[in-house]
């Protein structure tokens, strides 16, 4: 197989395009994880063609020949562990297809990861974040629904700004959300959300589609579907006026959002199913969190602490 130049204004090489349909048809795997798997594996190739190789031909000394290289540019351990098992999964991928005959990420190690609490917010910083849209303005009256829904559902951003119109329950208070894998959920919104989208349906989003055809829930001014950077633009445009200065990611108020149910109570399978977790270990991270807050607190106010 002959290398071809990754660069943005040539076609997607040929090896790397049947490994990504491979990918759609037997994983069902989300746009995002897709997209994923494609920076890597073009990263790399543009990588190893300065070395005159290609990438179905690489071999372990090259893969960890540009790991030190990503080391030294400051990549980070997450990065790179993602970067491996998107090479180990490309490299099984030739090897069953009989493309190529040993797999040379077989004995490579990937980085240790220690255990990363997530970023959260206060349940007070969520309140003043929820306070700064102009609930009397079209735009206004759109984000706080938005942002009063995600803390609500504990919706992925992705998940969030793909809702279509008829995923939205109004009667039964529910939302329908299609999660990674294309897995189902339901999800209630409590009635303060539910408020908000009564309202929201009622005055803002006539204006934001007028003239416009589009079932998407919540469309941008111009009538078309909102992409996760701009909504994650809108966040960090709110967090600054609420003067949050805490680190934020598009997943802040996924974490408040569990965070604050374990905060009062609520059990970890419940949070599991709520988020869209398929494996409970990852719903566990957040009890790290809410453990804290309970030591925080028995120090603050027990009389012996």
């Amino acid at each position: 197989m002959s290398e071809t130049n990754t660069t943005a204004d040539q076609p997607m090489p040929a090896y790397v395009q049947a490994f990504l349909d491979s990918l759609w048809l037997e994983s069902n795997l989300s746009q995002n994880t897709v997209a994923a798997y494609q920076r890597d594996l073009l990263g790399f190739a543009a990588w190893l063609q300065k070395q005159d190789i290609g990438l179905p031909s690489a071999e372990r000394q090259h893969i960890e020949a540009y790991l030190v290289t990503r080391l030294r540019n400051g990549s980070k351990k997450t990065s790179d562990a993602r970067l491996i098992s998107t090479l180990r999964r490309y490299y099984r991928y030739l090897c069953r297809e009989a493309l190529r005959e040993s797999d040379p990420t077989a004995m490579l190690e990937s980085p240790r990861l220690g255990k990363h609490l997530p970023d959260t917010l206060s349940e007070q910083d969520v309140e003043d974040l929820l306070a700064q849209p102009d609930i009397y303005s079209m735009l206004g009256l759109r984000d706080r629904t938005m942002l009063e829904v995600l803390y609500a559902t504990g919706l992925r951003v992705s998940e969030l700004v793909g809702l279509k119109l008829e995923q939205l329950n109004m009667r039964q208070g529910l939302i329908r959300c299609v999660g990674k894998g294309n897995k189902e959920r339901l999800v209630p919104l409590g009635e303060t959300a539910l408020d908000y989208c009564q309202q929201y349906l009622l005055e803002s989003r006539p204006q934001l589609i007028y003239g416009h055809a589009t079932d998407d829930l919540f469309p941008t001014r111009r009538g078309t579907a909102m992409t996760r950077q701009a909504f994650w633009h809108i966040i960090k445009r709110y967090a600054a006026l609420a003067s949050i200065d805490k680190p934020l990611s598009p997943h802040t108020l996924r974490h408040a959002f569990a965070t604050h149910l374990l905060n009062h109570g609520a059990d970890l399978r419940v949070v599991q199913l709520l988020l869209g977790h398929s494996d409970l270990s990852t719903t566990q991270i957040y009890t790290h969190i809410a453990k804290a807050r309970l030591q925080s607190l028995h120090s603050q106010y027990h009389p012996r602490s």
